[in-house]
């Protein structure tokens, strides 16, 4: 079976109750396995009277798309030869998904119910869901009959959210999931391991789950546990590069949310629901996604050990290719409730740009993603402040860390700015008012970007090593 490439990915999911502005949150790193993997974002147009099968590059899968279909943001590679890979967005709705968390069933499970080759793959997924559903529980069924019918090539996580509820649904095998709502008062840190625990049979308000999951386990003595049906315990694993790969990541983000809890890294019971300690912000999320252990002896360019430097993988990393927090408002206080936060780069270097999705674009500079590097493209744009940044850290982190405070609340201004002037705008009034903004945005990113950038190229010509002063003493 053909490996994907990407399957290295962390995912927060923040409930209204938990959130600082009462809504709910669901974000991702995508990650691959090489640094530069460029990405393109923009909005794809509704569909109506088509008849057209969709075919995955990547493994053959076929199928046949409705003649009608919503608009959406869409994130897919530059390069397509080896799949769409459309990864997460919002559609005219207001339901926003993002796929996939890539995660690891044991082979005690899979031996019987393997992968299947031709199935539905991360490439397709996001492709062949979010244009069609109306929510987030009608995401997890529509995905789930998918995977019914054609079975599931990888083992992974789906984030799915609306106004009103998060559901985060895991595909272990070839034809067995199951879906959680999360909680309104909690949070979720995933990173590339199984982690939903107890499921409830008796409650399908909060729980969905594969027809026949429970025999199959049944039949084949899957359950190790003395009591109760732990999903994580049955499907999930418990190995080396776990403790080493996926957990740590986990840990981090809890211990940003909840400071008090004392936990070690490695444990096999971090539990996957936290109610924070205080209520959650869209800084903290992002300050989450673009962490790298900070203040840690983990930090691999902090002040540890050579060892503990290299011990963890941590979240951020140099071959995250697109990290994105969808938020969604109270569309009875705002028209223009659908944000998509959007950061290119090394998300430790780059800020969070929110792009309105009830538009017909985002920008021109987000489309346009040559082979080689053109600072008229946004991804080739924070690609080079991240390798700037990165190559003097010690030198650049105060003002690389200014320039993207001051980017975060000049975001809250406009964001709140666009509120009021939006409040009585509907239909394709408030889809062009909407893409204009996105436009402004874009610029006012990209040009603040390249200031910065030019600023510290000049710094660093200071700073080269191929330099001589002589001494007066000579």
């Amino acid at each position: 079976m053909r490996q994907q490439t990407h399957m290295a990915c962390t995912s927060i999911m923040v409930g209204k109750k938990a959130a600082m502005d009462g809504v709910n949150y669901i974000a991702r790193n995508e990650d691959n396995f090489v640094a530069n993997w460029p990405k393109r974002f923009f909005v794809q147009p509704a569909v109506s009277g088509r008849h057209e099968t969709y075919t995955s590059p990547y493994n053959k899968l076929s199928v046949e798309l409705p003649e009608t279909g919503y608009r959406y943001t869409s994130s897919p590679d530059a390069n397509q030869d080896e799949g769409w890979y459309e990864e997460d967005g919002i559609n005219e709705k207001n339901v926003g998904m993002s796929a996939t968390e890539s995660v690891t069933a044991n082979e005690k499970v899979l031996a019987y119910d393997p992968l299947i080759e031709n199935g539905v793959a991360e490439d397709s997924i996001t492709t062949l869901v979010l244009p069609y559903i109306n929510s987030a529980r009608e995401g997890v069924k529509y995905l789930g009959d998918l995977i019914a019918k054609y079975g599931s090539t990888e083992s992974n996580g789906v984030e799915f959210f609306d106004e009103d509820e998060i559901w985060y649904m895991e595909l272990a095998t070839g034809h067995h999931w199951v879906a959680i709502r999360i909680p309104d008062d909690c949070y979720v840190v995933a990173a590339n391991q199984i982690g939903i625990e107890d499921i409830d049979f008796n409650d399908p308000e909060n729980y969905m789950w594969s027809d026949g999951i429970q025999e199959f386990v049944s039949e084949h003595d899957l359950n190790p546990d003395l009591n109760g049906w732990n999903f994580r315990h049955i499907f999930g694993t418990s190995t080396k590069q776990d403790r080493h790969y996926n957990t740590p990541r986990v840990w981090y983000g809890q211990k940003v949310l909840n400071p008090s809890i004392e936990q070690d890294p490695e444990s096999d019971d971090l539990p996957f629901l936290r109610k924070p300690e205080k209520k959650i912000s869209v800084e903290d999320i992002q300050y989450i996604l673009a962490s790298h252990y900070n203040e840690t002896k983990f930090d691999p360019i902090g002040s540890g050990s050579e060892e503990d430097k290299k011990r963890y993988r941590a979240i951020s990393l140099s071959r995250t290719a697109n990290s994105h927090i969808l938020q969604l408002r109270d569309s009875k206080k705002v028209a223009a409730n659908a944000i998509e936060w959007k950061a290119l780069g090394i998300p430790s270097f780059t800020p969070y740009v929110p792009f309105f999705t009830n538009a017909d674009d985002i920008d021109e500079s987000y489309s346009y993603v040559p082979e080689k590097l053109d600072l008229k493209s946004a991804y080739w744009l924070y690609e080079s402040l991240s390798m700037i940044v990165e190559s003097h850290y010690s030198e650049f982190a105060t003002a690389n860390l200014d320039y993207q405070k001051e980017l975060a609340s000049w975001s809250r201004r406009k964001i709140a700015a666009v509120d009021k002037e939006t409040a009585n705008m509907t239909g394709q009034k408030l889809a062009d008012y909407l893409t204009e903004q996105n436009h402004q945005i874009a610029k006012h990113f990209n040009d603040t970007t390249k200031a910065h950038l030019a600023d510290l190229i000049t710094q660093g010509t200071e700073l080269s090593k191929l330099t001589f002063k002589m001494d007066p003493n000579l």
